[in-house]
């Protein structure tokens, strides 16, 4: 699946064209590489999205085209939650 459409999906963003603008701002790594938004996720990839002085990272646990709000929760488990510090550090990659 396209990453912009599981992140919408899995309810990390709320909308496909957010998770779109994330990854062509370069803030989301998938495997520890750039992603683009038609970068391919699959089960076991380990995701990381920086918003704004945060950086979430999580494991993909299940793919599925549409899920209800109550188990969206379940196609991914959170790794880890930081709070930056420094807004302009770009080497996180």
């Amino acid at each position: 699946m396209r990453l912009d459409k599981y992140l919408k999906v899995a309810r990390i963003l709320k909308r496909r064209e957010a998770a779109k603008e994330l990854a062509l701002q370069d803030r989301v790594w998938i495997n520890g590489r750039l992603a683009k938004p038609s970068s391919e996720v699959e089960v076991g990839d380990e995701i990381r999205l920086k918003f704004g002085y945060r950086m979430l990272t999580i494991k993909v646990e299940d793919i599925q085209k549409q899920v209800s709000k109550q188990n969206a929760a379940l196609l991914f488990s959170v790794i880890s939650e930081d709070r930056l510090d420094d807004e302009s550090d770009k080497s996180i990659g």
